[in-house]
């Protein structure tokens, strides 16, 4: 990813844990629990009232993100 990108979404991140506190809450609560082969389920209600659904299920590769989204977690709260 570019660099200069990164800089331009850190304030809208910011902004986003202002208004949506508790996404951060839950991403630290999870953070201390995922491990490999958990299941990371997200869906999406629309205002049409449409479900859409994904998940993943974690592997070592996605365990070094995590830690590294602990960090910046910390680093926030």
């Amino acid at each position: 990813m570019n660099p200069f990108g990164m800089l331009k979404i850190k304030p809208l991140f910011e902004k986003f844990c202002q208004d949506h506190p508790k996404v951060l809450m839950f991403f630290a609560a999870a953070a201390n629990e995922i491990d490999k082969d958990s299941v990371l389920e997200i869906s999406l209600k629309t205002s049409e009232g449409q479900t859409m659904k994904t998940n993943i299920l974690v592997n070592d590769n996605d365990i070094a993100i995590f830690d590294e989204m602990k960090k910046i977690i910390a680093k926030e709260g």
